[in-house]
């Protein structure tokens, strides 16, 4: 794509989320688009938001799990960029019209106090260079009309980002076995899903550094303080008003999150 095709479609997307609506599906009206493409794409997307005054906080991995890869039909990892807009708190209540078609994931996200640059990043860097791990949700939301995504659509609009919620409870990745603790899911104070680190590349510490070595060969190096999110231990569950979410990591704590009023679709 040119320049000004990719600025075309960054600035949709942009509008998009600033105006609570969806467009079609790019791989539909652009089927040459590569992933360059539409990484190309998600940065326009959010430059417009750092020029609208957000910051970028921190990164996210998205689709790593399988129960995600299947219900989206996509089937290798991708990436976004966190903005200081899109933070909540513990215990938050997120008002569901802020939002589209929002999904909600949890997992575990990492907080890091030193920079990490790859290639050649592993698992045990990613330890080492980690303050502290969290448990947190969150709440992907497409700009894509249906969900109807293909890799090059979720990775244009910025992996599906919409909002995250982080839990309160710290923990230090060099005691906590991040891959065989447990997750448990409740919905509505109801047992919803399990799941574990594994499920996540293997690792979440494995998933952190595939995004690291990944962003390490475009130039964009991980910054001490940012958020990593490390991909979802759970199926995706889509939220309605009255809706209250709680994830446990054993060993580690809880992170909830309530929702309130209508989504914008």
């Amino acid at each position: 794509m040119n320049d000004e095709t990719i600025r075309h479609h960054g600035d949709e997307l942009y509008a998009a989320w600033r105006d609570r609506r969806t467009v079609a599906p790019l791989t539909e009206r652009a089927p040459d688009i590569t992933l360059d493409d539409a990484y190309r794409i998600a940065l326009r997307f959010i430059d417009r938001r750092v020029a609208a005054g957000e910051t970028i906080i921190g990164k996210k991995i998205g689709v790593t799990s399988k129960p995600v890869q299947e219900f989206l039909g996509v089937f290798q990892p991708d990436f976004g960029q966190l903005t200081s807009g899109m933070v909540f708190a513990d215990g938050a209540t997120i008002d569901l019209g802020t939002l589209i078609q929002p999904k909600a994931e949890a997992e575990l996200a990492f907080v890091l106090k030193q920079d990490l640059k790859g290639p050649g990043i592993t698992a045990m860097d990613v330890i080492r260079a980690t303050d502290y791990v969290v448990p947190c949700f969150e709440i992907v939301d497409s700009r894509i009309t249906d969900w109807k995504i293909k890799i090059q659509d979720t990775v244009a609009d910025n992996a599906s980002c919409g909002v995250y919620v982080l839990g309160e409870s710290r923990g230090d990745p060099r005691k906590l076995d991040i891959t065989l603790a447990g997750m448990v899911l409740e919905k509505n104070g109801e047992l919803h899903a399990t799941g574990v680190g594994a499920a996540v590349q293997g690792s979440p510490a494995n998933a952190v550094a595939w995004l690291a070595n990944t962003l390490g060969e475009l130039g964009i190096p991980f910054k001490a303080g940012e958020v990593i999110l490390s991909g979802s231990q759970s199926p995706l569950v889509p939220v309605v008003d009255g809706d209250e979410l709680v994830c446990h990591v054993g060993g580690l704590g809880s992170c909830r999150v309530k929702f309130s009023g209508r989504s914008a679709a």
